[in-house]
């Protein structure tokens, strides 16, 4: 899929954890993994709206579309 997530690099910024954003937006630090590796089909408005408040950004600064597909895993 061409949607790149760059949680990595937001957390990086922000000089948060992922486990403290975890706990801070309530979902367990196993799905947010997944989500920052992009193995996520879909992700709910009402997480990304959390992700956002808890990180102080906008939704296109954590997703990315590359027509290329970037680096894509599975089917």
């Amino acid at each position: 899929m061409p949607i790149l997530v760059n949680l990595d690099v937001m957390l990086a910024r922000r000089k948060m954890k992922s486990k403290d954003l975890a706990a801070r937006i309530g979902i367990t630090e196993a799905n947010l993994s997944l989500l920052k590796q992009g193995r996520v089909k879909g992700v709910r408005f009402e997480t990304l709206a959390a992700i956002c408040a808890a990180l102080e950004c906008q939704p296109g600064e954590l997703l990315e579309y590359r027509a290329d597909g970037g680096n894509v895993t599975g089917s």
